[in-house]
């Protein structure tokens, strides 16, 4: 069969880590999720790794790992979280490459990624070499190969770019056909015009580059691609595999590849069960032989291009004026508000132009004094970022410079590092594609801004922050109330600039909550304590102290004197300062104590102003997190009496309540609210227990009904869903357990006659993971405990909505 289809999902999401913390703080859009990142990979990521493929009654059948039938590429910033934050879906993707490779020829799905989604065209020479380098090693670490292809943010190129990836050993990459120039049969003269996607995107392209190198071009087909994001292509999975196949020309004798690129949160994010959609085309496709599923890598070798193009320079796949779209205002936009423009884009770029302009020779000459050399260092410094272990650190240092470094200079070299890693991820192209140069990702960029800027004065005692926020007030806000980036800087940027007194000042505070204070973990932070004293008198806390506190970045170590006072709640005051002998200390612990001792707070808050001066702490200077922790600490404890004097007002209206309903009497709302708030308080401890009690659920439910209560299904739904996914997961450890087994499946029964209709997903997965060990072996046998075995677990996987 001469006809190929073939799937890319360029799977991406920003880096949202805090530059500082190295880490994802909480975002309240994404609720109920920490994260933007946790949200996507449960609603697109996770589900790509065990897609549903449902029969006419909408039974699932088969649970279908999608990475192993399509190419796809992950940004490795996005990796690198889902590695620390999400492993189980981070093993399944690189379990699907491997896995790939035995389906595809000996090639495998994953394509990688340049670093961070830089505009390649865009960059200067050196950031495209190191981004291509990066992006490379990123993937070759994680899975175990040389990638064969790269994909381009944005899919942004131009000739420059395309010699570099061909330079570093990339066989292809993949293109818009709107980047097509022209084309022609390889061994031909003519050249045929390609402009306006003018090109059959069914055939492959070499590319050959002034170098005398070359690198093949597939450019995917760009309706359909848009009829998935746009058109409700993902709607029917047939309906998809109809057109995917409608695509290719049935009299053509020579191998056509009928291939599309999109997004790939396209599928489970943009679009719920869009994943379903992809595997039951996929699955499809290859039952009915349709044509034969592929990827690039495999076919590229089984057929070579026979014809070459040529691309038009400086452009990109969502931009119609090529690449302006991250430098001025050329009118893409996401559609927001009409009223609003662009033009912050071009003074936005030229300011990180100059400060990376400006940090490369600070960079060279403090590299070369520590006989360093400098791109050639920060070219291998990936191999840091993906290991900073501590011996993989100093191997690193060693292997890099000519003499062995001092405590001091290890630690500028690492900010030396950090300064360029920063300068390079304040290009990742978010920063300029959406409307607004105040918005979410646009600051996101001026934070790594931010860090390098603060490396680089540590380093060299040079002011470069001034100028670079007088660059930023040229980049005017479309929210008057804003003024300008350079604003946005000062008001936002700047406060959450973190030095080692305020790690040390979150340590003081977040230790009053901590059950071992005397070493903690503060991101990528250790807070070590010399000296830890705390005093209680009631609700009042008193903790004194002195601590080490070490970069795991850069290695920087400080060690500060603190005092912190709580009296209760959120209310907190303290102060630190570098440790400046053993004499200050015992003078500020003495007289905070006594102070304390006497019950005298406000002259404990005149201690802490008094020793720690402008160094003065409060609640809103711990980090997000740990802001949301103590509030939630600190709420349990208010709700406990809450939850008493609600209790007691419901177990004294009891019968009132009951022959009011009886007489179909409305409650008045303090009742309803008392008799809603009780029933939900029950529901969720009854879901929530190891083994829940069935006939205690079946009676809250009769009881909801009754008092005619609205659920909090949304909430329910999650508590439930969590419930049966943790009995399922120990029924995998457990598969013997016929009683878990039976009260899971009395459970999912009284769940199914409620109003809450959890979803199972994980549970699901869980189930078929039994099936295809324990239910395939125990099938075979006859004994009557198998058979026993065999009989209860299809009826759990029907309760479960899966066909055995």
């Amino acid at each position: 069969m001469h006809n190929y289809i073939c799937i890319h999902g360029h799977f991406y999401q920003p880096p949202r880590e805090n530059p500082w913390l190295n880490d994802v703080e909480m975002q309240e859009s994404a609720a109920p999720y920490h994260d933007w990142n946790e949200r996507i990979t449960d609603e697109s990521y996770a589900r790509n790794t065990a897609s549903r493929i449902l029969d006419e009654e909408g039974t699932i059948v088969d649970i279908m790992n999608n990475y192993a039938y399509m190419s796809f590429n992950f940004g490795p910033t996005l990796l690198e979280w889902m590695e620390k934050k999400a492993p189980d879906t981070y093993q399944a993707i690189l379990a699907a490459d491997k896995e790939s490779q035995s389906r595809f020829s000996g090639h495998g799905s994953a394509v990688a990624q340049v670093y961070n989604h830089i505009i390649m065209p865009l960059a200067n020479t050196r950031d495209k070499h190191t981004q291509v380098i990066w992006g490379k090693y990123d993937f070759k670490k994680r899975f175990g190969r040389d990638p064969e292809g790269m994909w381009l943010a944005e899919t942004a190129a131009n000739t420059e770019t395309l010699e570099i990836l061909a330079e570093h050993g990339i066989k292809y990459t993949i293109l818009s056909p709107y980047q097509a120039k022209s084309f022609r049969k390889i061994g031909e003269k003519e050249w045929h015009h390609a402009e306006g996607a003018n090109i059959d995107t069914k055939r492959t392209y070499l590319c050959n580059l002034p170098s005398g190198r070359s690198i093949v071009i597939f450019f995917y087909d760009a309706p359909v691609s848009q009829g998935i994001a746009f058109e409700g292509l993902l709607n029917r999975g047939d309906e998809f595999a109809n057109r995917l196949v409608g695509q290719l020309d049935q009299n053509r004798d020579e191998p056509q590849l009928m291939h599309i690129a999109t997004d790939g949160e396209t599928y489970g994010h943009h679009h719920r069960f869009g994943e379903m959609a992809l595997s039951f085309a996929l699955h499809h496709i290859e039952q009915e032989k349709l044509a034969t599923v592929t990827i690039y890598g495999e076919f590229l070798e089984k057929h070579p291009p026979l014809y070459e193009a040529e691309i038009i320079e400086d452009t990109s796949w969502s931009c119609a004026h090529g690449v302006e779209r991250w430098r001025s205002d050329c009118g893409c936009n996401t559609g927001g508000n009409a009223n609003w423009n662009q033009e912050w884009r071009g003074p936005l770029r030229d300011a990180f132009d100059w400060l990376r302009d400006q940090l490369a020779p600070l960079y060279e000459q403090e590299m070369k004094q520590l006989s360093a050399d400098p791109w050639a260092t920060r070219d291998d410094y990936i191999q840091v970022v993906m290991d900073r272990s501590e011996d993989n650190v100093k191997a690193f240092i060693k292997s890099h410079t000519s003499h062995n470094l001092s405590t001091e200079e290890e630690t500028k070299f690492l900010k030396l590092q950090e300064m360029q890693y920063h300068t390079l991820l304040m290009y990742t192209s978010c920063g300029w594609f959406f409307d607004e140069v105040t918005g979410i990702e646009t600051v996101q960029d001026i934070y790594y801004a931010a860090r390098a800027l603060q490396l680089a004065y540590e380093i060299s005692g040079q002011d470069y922050e001034t100028h670079f926020v007088e660059l930023l007030s040229k980049a005017k806000s479309n929210v008057k109330e804003r003024g300008d980036a350079g604003v946005t800087y000062n008001l936002i940027v700047k406060p959450a600039i973190i030095d080692l007194l305020r790690v040390g000042a979150h340590y003081a505070v977040s230790s009053l909550f901590a059950e071992y204070p005397e070493q903690l973990q503060v991101y990528s932070f250790t807070a070590t304590s010399e000296n830890y004293e705390l005093q209680e008198a009631g609700r009042q806390k008193l903790a004194t102290g002195i601590a080490n506190i070490k970069s795991a970045i850069t290695w920087e170590e400080k060690k500060i004197t603190f005092g912190v006072l709580h009296l209760g709640e959120h209310q907190l005051f303290g102060g630190v300062r570098e440790y400046i002998g053993n004499n200050a200390f015992n003078q500020l612990q003495q007289e905070l104590s006594e102070a304390f001792d006497k019950g005298n707070t406000s002259e404990i808050i005149m201690l802490l102003d008094k020793h720690f001066e402008s160094h003065n702490y409060s609640f809103w200077h711990l980090f997000k997190d740990d802001q949301h922790k103590i509030l939630a600490q600190v709420l349990g404890q208010t709700l406990q009496g809450v939850e008493y004097e609600f209790q007691q007002l419901y177990d004294n209206n009891y019968p009132l309540m009951l022959a009011m309903k009886s007489l179909n009497m409305p409650l008045p709302r303090p009742l309803q609210l008392t008799v809603s708030y009780i029933n939900d308080k029950k529901f969720q401890q009854a879901l929530s227990t190891n083994e829940p009690d069935v006939r205690e659920i079946k009676n809250l439910l009769q009881e909801a009904a009754r008092m005619q209560i609205n659920l909090k299904r949304g909430t329910l739904r999650f508590t439930a869903a969590l419930t049966v996914d943790t009995m399922m997961k120990r029924l995998e450890k457990e598969p013997d357990n016929l009683k878990l087994m039976q009260r899971l499946i009395d459970l999912l029964q009284v769940l199914q006659e409620s109003p809450i209709e959890p979803e199972y997903w994980q549970a699901q997965n869980s189930a078929f993971r039994l099936k295809e060990t324990v239910y395939e072996k125990y099938k075979q046998y006859s004994q009557e405990s198998y058979a026993i075995w065999c009989h209860k677990f299809e009826e759990l996987y029907n309760w479960l909505n899966l066909k055995a």
